[in-house]
């Protein structure tokens, strides 16, 4: 049975006291022209918005007008009902099963939301959708229009 540690060399010496040496005068003004890096910094995404159907742009690159028009539409959406998918008990009843945006099959306790012409999406998918085109993607009943009506008649 060997050791597996070994004694240090002269070798190894030198090379540890250099690199010591080096970290000791790094900032002395006596280092290569190499800066150390910045600090860690995390980048916050700026977000991404649509001021029309056809437009992608940053948040930083709206105007005024369509920054109001983009909060007013998420305070919209925010009145939309919301809930957890639940086919029932035996299953048998007939419910949506797949969120037409995505494409996929709504799993028990799905978040989803609710929109004034009854169908139903997944919260993620429909939010997206909504902050494009304030029309639901099965009827295109105009979502807006519902819901400034239920306001009305409250």
């Amino acid at each position: 049975m060997g050791n597996c540690l070994k004694s240090p060399t002269s070798d190894d010496i030198s090379l540890l006291h250099e690199s010591q040496s080096d970290r000791a005068s790094y900032g002395d003004g006596n280092e290569p022209d190499q800066e150390p890096p910045p600090p860690y910094q995390e980048q916050v995404p700026v977000p991404v918005y649509h001021p029309t159907p056809s437009q992608t742009r940053l948040a930083t690159q709206l105007t005024e007008e369509e920054q109001i028009r983009i909060a007013q539409r998420i305070g919209l959406i925010q009145h939309l009902p919301k809930g957890v998918y639940d086919p029932g008990r035996d299953g048998s009843e007939k419910k949506i099963r797949e969120c037409v945006i995505c494409m996929m099959d709504f799993v028990y306790g799905d978040p989803i939301r609710l929109l004034p012409c009854m169908h139903i999406y997944h919260l993620d998918c429909i939010d997206d959708w909504l902050m494009r085109s304030f029309t639901c993607p099965s009827c295109m009943e105009p979502v807006d229009a519902a819901l400034l009506s239920s306001y009305e008649t409250n």
